[in-house]
């Protein structure tokens, strides 16, 4: 049996009901040209790829959901449902591969990721909410990173301890080595493998195993801070902004059941109907099933009836 990270448990991403926001306007927006500029050029770059979709071959194709699925994983498996939330723990082998499918989804790294997204669950939809829904579906999406952070959501950050994430080599090395990770991960190894191997044009590896790829995997994360903030059911917490999307489930394998995930953050499913439209669950179970994954962390039936009955808005279904 590998040797499994310790286990942890964080309360970090527990929600505040005791935080008030502070009386008076919100300092104006601060726009980061850079950023602006730098994901306008990526969306480009992306319909680019798109046009050339069909003249791609076949390999360049199934090349591009690996490298979609890799991408994915290091979001929902890593940086959310293992280093955010604790919500099972995971060998060396498997941190490792987590990490670099991270650095290949070029979202900020670990520490970070998960240091925003404990704030994003323990203040959320206020001020001190990195991508607070309530600013609208644009800010929700992408707008907070094309803006200087909310000065509470840099202090609140600065408050957390963090000390599960200090202590992992593995989420350390990746910060201390992050810009190169990125650089090899996301760029040059989805770019070169098909020209490599079965003589595809860099160009076509560029834009679409590369850029394509990365900005749907972007895309499909911000629909979880945007669409699954607005749109959907609420059936385990109608007092709560988060919801159930089953659109969003599907594009972010697993990630679109948030009402429940911000009615229950440490379970490790996200969800209670199992593996459906939550491929993020059955690669976690899989993980589990060769020794490389355990303790994953559950609620029992029991608990979420009675939030059913208790918070919910009569929208739940069994099965």
């Amino acid at each position: 049996m590998k040797a499994m990270a310790e286990t942890t448990t964080t309360t970090d991403d527990v929600y505040d009901d005791a935080y008030e926001e502070k009386p008076g306007p919100r300092p104006p927006l601060q726009i980061v040209w850079r950023n602006v500029i730098l994901m306008s050029l990526l969306h480009l770059g992306a319909l680019y790829g798109l046009t050339i979709l069909p003249s791609v071959s076949f390999l360049t194709l199934i090349w591009t959901g690996v490298c979609f699925m890799v991408s994915a994983l290091g979001i929902t498996a890593g940086a959310h449902r293992l280093w955010s939330h604790r919500s099972y723990k995971a060998s060396l082998p498997l941190r490792i591969f987590l990490a670099v499918a991270n650095s290949m989804a070029f979202q900020n790294d670990i520490y970070e990721w998960a240091r925003d997204h404990r704030v994003h669950h323990k203040f959320s939809e206020t001020d001190a909410d990195p991508h607070n829904a309530h600013r609208g579906f644009f800010f929700a999406h992408i707008g907070w990173l094309l803006v200087r952070k909310h000065p509470e959501v840099i202090e609140k950050g600065r408050k957390l301890e963090l000390t599960d994430l200090k202590a992992d080599g593995v989420v350390m090395f990746q910060r201390r080595h992050y810009k190169l990770s990125v650089v090899v991960m996301c760029f040059l190894i989805p770019t070169f493998v098909p020209w490599y191997f079965w003589e595809e044009s860099l160009l076509t590896g560029y834009f679409v195993p590369c850029l394509l790829r990365y900005t749907v995997v972007l895309n499909a994360t911000w629909l979880v801070n945007s669409a699954a903030h607005m749109w959907g059911m609420r059936p385990y917490d109608i007092n709560i902004n988060p919801r159930e999307n089953k659109f969003v489930a599907f594009s972010a394998i697993g990630e679109g059941f948030h009402n429940y995930h911000h009615t229950f953050p440490h379970d490790y499913a996200t969800s209670e109907f199992g593996s459906r439209l939550n491929l993020t669950k059955a690669f976690i179970d899989l993980m589990c099933f060769f020794g490389l994954a355990k303790d994953c962390r559950r609620v029992t039936r029991e608990t979420i009836l009675a939030r059913v009955q208790r918070t919910g808005d009569g929208s739940h279904k069994s099965g």
